[in-house]
């Protein structure tokens, strides 16, 4: 019996010409792609992934969703994660080449790890092809680089609280913040734009994408789950 192959492809942050060209020709070249969504509790469905995959032209027969909630207790992600896991060994016994694929980087905050870990745990045979990070695009966006020589970077999903953040500040040169949108006040009470030079932005590489560097505007906006913020001590930016 001849098995198939499975790959991770990451998608970049948005912008759908910032794939690798190696991940663009192994999507062409699949036979399955799986792309993760969210699942809210009005039971709409959105996928990031999927507004990026249909810009390359592909047979949307070949495309299959699988939708996860966002709540912390994750017993329906982690449903969906194995029933999407069975899915792809039913592929993998056909012979079929199957895309799993990531926005930003596959092994970065990825859904796929999830899946990797079931992969792995079976010895199926898999390939990872990595990608952008939204934080690496917005540097480049920005103009700033995000560290150099001895400077040391930490990059922080959720900060748990204003002490934490300012730990995070004192310890390292550049202080990276995702999933920002449930701690605006804790970053509030630390940000000093006399010390702190900071870029935020949203919806990177698409066309709500939006970029600032005054901390007063971007608290003033709808955060959405697409935003992270970059932090730097004004010395290390000239």
């Amino acid at each position: 019996m001849t098995l198939g192959q499975i790959y991770g492809v990451s998608l970049g942050p948005g912008d759908a010409d910032l794939i690798t060209l190696k991940g663009l020709k192994t999507l062409r070249q699949a036979d399955k792609i799986y792309y993760p969504g969210s699942l809210f509790k009005n039971g709409r469905k959105s996928s990031y992934s999927l507004s990026i995959l249909q810009q390359y032209d592909l047979d949307i027969e070949k495309l299959n969703g699988f939708y996860l909630k966002m709540d912390v207790e994750r017993v329906q992600a982690n449903t969906i994660y194995e029933t999407t896991f069975q899915q792809i060994v039913e592929d993998y016994h056909k012979g079929l080449s199957v895309v799993i694929v990531s926005e930003g980087d596959i092994s970065t905050f990825s859904s796929f790890s999830y899946l990797l870990k079931k992969i792995k745990a079976h010895e199926l045979s898999v390939d990872l092809i990595p990608g952008i990070t939204s934080y690496s695009h917005l540097a480049s966006e920005s103009g700033i680089p995000l560290c150099l020589q001895n400077e040391k970077i930490t990059i922080i999903p959720r900060i748990q609280s204003a002490a934490e953040l300012q730990e995070a500040i004192l310890n390292f040169d550049t202080v990276i913040l995702m999933k920002i949108k449930s701690v605006m006040d804790s970053i509030t009470a630390i940000i000093d734009p006399k010390i702190h030079s900071i870029t935020y932005a949203e919806r990177l590489g698409t066309d709500k994408q939006f970029i600032t560097n005054n901390w007063a505007k971007a608290n003033q906006r709808e955060i959405p789950y697409f935003s992270l913020l970059i932090i730097k001590k004004i010395n290390q930016c000239k």
